[in-house]
């Protein structure tokens, strides 16, 4: 015999999806039109296992919020845009299974009977995860470490205290403690991986800028995955660039190295703002470079070479893990040629970060949404495409990694 709990008022119930808990498991109830009855789906995406609380109904589907994929009322995926209109999409791509949804006196109903067996916690990598003790981590800007008095910051769960006087020391003592780049570097125990030398070159001759640092609940394996994803641009970055962006992603090559790797992707993109296209001397359309680059666990670095205009915009981008619900996200630009100036002046300086901070906004609402306690390193718990290989190699060298510093 069926068995049916109520869940919700059937008039909370809109095209605003909600959560509701069925027998202590949490599920999504939305309408797919003003009109059409409830229905319950799975919690979460099964592509980077976003909460679907945060997706948006159009067209009668749910879209989720991060890279646009978009379900029927059954929970079956009808469209993965960073595949194409005419791919094949995997059956790993279909919601988790929910229980049926019936309305009847004003509520919303669900059938106990529906519910599947749960699935075992998966394991994932925490910013507290003992390991991780042997990286070189950003403990602060340089500028925040100002005197004897003392900055106390956090990195990997512990609590330092970081002075300035004859010379840069922390507290407790770690294996490491250097500056570079403008930036403290700890690190707990005798780190595996160096910090990589990609940019040093560069310092002398670009413009170095600094975003100001910024916080988020999710771990440094997410924030370190959403700078490597670019499937994702077209539908969080709606405000800045994203409304340009392909939604089909083509496979990239992925070079490893030591401690990490490498990928270079040769694009085409519009460039109204060079001089030389205003001056007639270029066309519209150009090539550019996009070179990113990875250190284990959470050191990253895109180039972003104009090939035909001649500017550069290298950005750096870390993450220190300071608990398991903050993760401290560092960002500095190095600039050559930007408008047409070798050395970029205040104006344009200004105009680059601002807009940066923006892109970065719009990544952090996101992140807001997400309650993964960790980075899946499983690759069955994930469901991964084309577009994401840049994820998996971050995730096959985090499990590289893992597994030296747990040896």
């Amino acid at each position: 015999m069926e068995s049916w709990v109520p869940v919700a008022e059937s008039a909370d119930v809109t095209t605003v999806p909600r959560p509701v808990e069925v027998a202590g498991r949490a599920y999504v109830a939305v309408r797919l039109t003003p009109d059409a009855p409830a229905s319950l789906v799975a919690r979460v995406c099964p592509h980077r296992l976003v909460p679907l609380t945060a997706a948006t109904v159009a067209g009668g589907r749910l879209r989720c919020a991060y890279h646009g994929w978009e379900f029927d009322a059954a929970g079956t995926c009808v469209a993965l845009p960073s595949l194409g209109d005419d791919a094949t999409i995997p059956p790993r791509a279909h919601l988790a299974p929910a229980p049926r949804a019936e309305e009847r006196d004003g509520r919303v109903w669900a059938c106990l009977s529906d519910l599947p067996e749960p699935a075992p916690a998966a394991a994932a990598l925490t910013n507290t995860d003992p390991r991780l003790r042997r990286a070189w981590h950003p403990a602060a800007l340089s500028t925040e470490v100002a005197g004897p008095a003392g900055l106390a910051v956090t990195v990997v769960g512990q609590q330092y205290t970081l002075r300035r006087g004859a010379a840069l020391t922390a507290t407790p003592e770690p294996a490491g403690l250097v500056e570079r780049w403008g930036m403290v570097w700890l690190a707990p125990e005798p780190p595996l991986v160096p910090l990589f030398d990609d940019p040093d070159a560069e310092d002398a001759g670009y413009v170095g800028a600094w975003l100001e640092p910024a916080r988020t609940r999710v771990n440094a394996g997410f924030v370190a995955d959403n700078f490597l994803d670019v499937a994702h641009f077209p539908f969080v970055h709606t405000g800045t660039f994203g409304a340009d962006a392909d939604r089909v992603v083509e496979a990239v090559e992925v070079v490893p190295e030591p401690g990490g790797f490498r990928s270079v992707q040769d694009q085409w993109f519009d460039n109204p703002e060079d001089p030389g296209v205003v001056a007639g001397e270029r066309p519209l359309r150009q090539r550019r470079r996009a070179t990113y680059v990875h250190r284990a666990p959470f050191q990253l670095l895109l180039r972003l070479e104009e090939l035909d205009a001649g500017a550069v915009k290298t950005i750096l981008f870390f993450a220190q893990p300071e608990t398991d619900t903050s993760t401290r996200i560092y960002t500095k630009m190095l600039l050559h040629g930007i408008g047409g100036e070798a050395r970029p002046g205040p104006a344009t300086v200004a105009r680059e970060v601002a807009f940066e901070e923006a892109v970065l906004a719009e990544d952090l609402v996101l992140q807001d949404a997400v309650s993964q306690p960790g980075l899946p390193l499983d690759m069955r718990t994930e469901l991964h495409v084309r577009a994401d290989r840049l994820g998996v190699a971050l995730r096959r060298e985090l499990v590289r990694f893992l597994d030296r510093a747990g040896g």
